[in-house]
């Protein structure tokens, strides 16, 4: 097909701040992805309607725009215009999908084109959006079974939030785990939100908080991989896991994606694949 002629600078499709760009002209011999293309020739206006900064570099930002219905779990490119060029980056929707504002949550990397760009918008300033929604962390790509668990690094608990708020997964699975993963406490980013979740499901849901780098009274100590090889995360939620009754979906830093697909493969789970259903479905992260 005969592709328009323009520049636009693209990413890895998973919500990020720390891939690396691709910056090249669109053409029939070098055409992009779908969504891409879209974003690149369609992008949506929208409004900043407020930010909120939990740490000097996790933000989370509020957006008005008239974009197409999404799953909850999938994620929007989120955009600006920066010296005459459009550069989007993919982020998460934390907000479900009947809510309003768009809510992501994302990193300031200080190299980054976009990041320290979109942490200095204020409420009325314009903001680019791609119309179409992506992503495959959704309820409909899971396999039913009796538990399912939620493993999260970093700002990656947003698709998460997002389906544990729609509601869907509580009406599939007994008993849900939302295990989230930082290295220091102020980095738990929606805490409060996700215990009054866990409170307000009599028991259904669970929310269990990893801090690596510094001792909490709350919070389990080191890698949520570990502690699954150890037994302490099944202890800490009191429950086993097994191929027959158990479905795993993981989001976020590549390694722990990595390093946890590797370990649940040793006790017989799966990858998620639609030609072949399993028990593993993942997002990295960058």
């Amino acid at each position: 097909k005969n592709f328009p002629k323009l520049r636009i600078r693209v990413y890895n499709s998973a919500p990020c701040e720390t891939s690396r760009p691709i910056s090249r002209p669109i053409s029939a011999r070098n055409p992009p992805d779908f969504p891409a293309l879209v974003m690149a020739a369609e992008p949506v206006v929208g409004q900043v309607v407020g930010q909120r900064r939990w740490t000097p570099i996790l933000h989370s930002l509020q957006v008005d725009a008239d974009i197409q219905p999404f799953a909850a779990g999938q994620f929007g490119r989120v955009g600006l215009e920066i010296d005459g060029e459009k550069i989007f980056r993919p982020y998460s929707f934390v907000n479900p999908p009947a809510r309003r504002p768009l809510e992501f949550v994302y990193v300031v990397v200080p190299e980054g084109p976009l990041s320290v760009r979109l942490a200095k918008l204020q409420p009325g300033d314009p903001i680019l959006m791609q119309p179409k929604p992506n992503g495959f962390l959704v309820m409909g790509e899971v396999p039913p079974a009796k538990q399912l668990w939620m493993l999260a690094t970093g700002t990656a608990i947003g698709p998460f939030l997002s389906i544990l708020r729609e509601g869907e997964a509580q009406k599939r699975f007994e008993k849900i785990v939302l295990a989230h993963a930082v290295r220091l406490a102020d980095e738990l980013v929606y805490a409060d939100d996700a215990r009054q979740i866990a409170d307000d499901s009599g028991g259904q849901v669970q929310y269990i908080p990893f801090v690596s780098r510094e001792k909490t009274d709350f919070a389990m100590r080191g890698r949520i991989t570990d502690a699954i090889a150890d037994g302490e995360l099944q202890k800490r939620a009191g429950m086993s896991i097994a191929p027959e009754t158990t479905q795993f979906m993981l989001c976020g830093n590549p390694q722990m994606v990595k390093d946890a697909t590797a370990l649940l493969r040793e006790k017989g789970f799966e990858r998620n694949r639609r030609r072949a259903p399993g028990h593993i479905t993942v997002e990295n992260y960058w």
